[in-house]
């Protein structure tokens, strides 16, 4: 991936935390992005820093969508045919539904409706969407250049906790293990019959409280929160960055030999990690 090829590229999730480190990242390296999320005011502060982030001949557009309206989502995925001219060379499938655990200190042996309801809503966002977007993104995706010699591709964002769950992450941790089971199946169905590749990052601790408008007001650095401790316990000597998920998107992007894996972005020791809360 460089500047002087041009890539569009499609980011669910793009306006807060690793989307929108990788919006800002691959927007300043000379590609255009097309980013979809659900929260407005997110939405229009990166549409206000964009520009800023921007080099050569890059574009952006932005849409609100909720990814549990599957019209909403045909809606988007027109819009980025329209935009792209009907190609389409990575989509980035990050979004979720936050927060990760339960809302509201709710546990899963909650005796309301509210739990199967969150369980609904963060199956949809984080399992459901990414099905949906990438059998509707098929015909952009043959008509993609992911490499000179390839069509384009699929990266989903799963998590380490789809190996290790912690407390009360019952449907994060369903939705991101169901992201590598699709990622494998969808890599084999679409690699076949189109050349599609089809990849999944498996991120460890990457730091994002300073990707999110609030932060940006006041001035928050990326160490903002962390402690010595935190670093100790990665092997690594630190927690990670969105820019290190960023050169795994790029990895997988650019190596065309590479289908149905699971890159781990982790400095701790992979799968045993427990991090401390």
């Amino acid at each position: 991936m460089s500047p002087s090829q041009p890539l569009k590229i499609l980011i669910t999730g793009g306006a807060r935390g690793i989307g929108r480190g990788l919006f800002r990242h691959f927007l300043s390296a000379g590609h255009s992005v097309y980013v979809i999320d659900s929260n407005p005011s997110e939405l229009n502060h990166v549409n206000g820093q964009a520009d800023s982030w921007r080099t050569g001949e890059a574009t952006w557009r932005t849409m609100k969508c909720d990814l549990r309206d599957r019209q909403k989502v045909k809606q988007a995925v027109e819009d980025v045919a329209s935009k792209f001219n009907g190609q389409l060379d990575v989509l980035i499938n990050n979004a979720f539904a936050t927060p990760h655990i339960w809302s509201q200190d709710r546990t899963m042996e909650d005796d309301s409706e509210s739990v199967m309801e969150e369980w609904d809503t963060k199956i949809a966002v984080g399992l459901t969407a990414p099905f949906l977007l990438g059998r509707l993104c098929v015909p952009l995706l043959k008509a993609g250049k992911s490499t000179p010699d390839s069509p384009g591709t699929i990266i989903n964002i799963s998590s380490s906790r789809a190996y290790q769950s912690e407390m009360d992450h019952e449907a994060y941790s369903a939705a991101k293990a169901g992201l590598l089971g699709l990622t494998q199946s969808m890599a084999v169905s679409l690699g076949h019959r189109h050349k599609i590749r089809v990849n999944a990052i498996i991120p460890g601790w990457i730091h994002v409280e300073n990707e999110n408008e609030a932060a940006d007001a006041e001035g928050v650095n990326w160490e903002k929160g962390l402690s010595d401790q935190d670093a100790e316990w990665h092997p690594a000597g630190r927690v990670g960055k969105v820019e290190d998920i960023a050169k795994a998107v790029e990895y997988l992007v650019g190596c065309g030999f590479v289908t149905g894996q699971e890159i781990v972005v982790d400095g701790g020791v992979g799968r045993k990690m427990v991090y401390p809360e």
